[in-house]
């Protein structure tokens, strides 16, 4: 009866007040499947990951820009915040 009662000398915050997930779709309705932010964009992903290993990590960053854009848009398209 009283379990969803919280008060200003109450360390934790109500049962309703669950913190943002990406990964639940009742949440976050861009992500329809649920896929967790390892498991999300794996084409962009595979692209931005081999690109960075074929150039010297000095140089990666300068030229996988467009692999690494890709890869956020994808990820924030799907309501992960990157």
């Amino acid at each position: 009866m009283f379990g969803k009662i919280s008060s200003w000398w109450s360390p934790t915050p109500a049962a309703d007040d669950k913190p943002y997930n990406p990964s639940d779709p009742k949440m976050n309705p861009l992500n329809p499947k649920g896929l967790k932010p390892c498991c999300a964009c794996p084409e962009t992903k595979s692209k931005r990951d081999d690109c960075f290993l074929r150039y010297d990590p000095s140089e990666a960053e300068g030229k996988c820009k467009d692999e690494l854009a890709a890869h956020i848009a994808c990820m924030r398209s799907l309501g992960f915040k990157v």
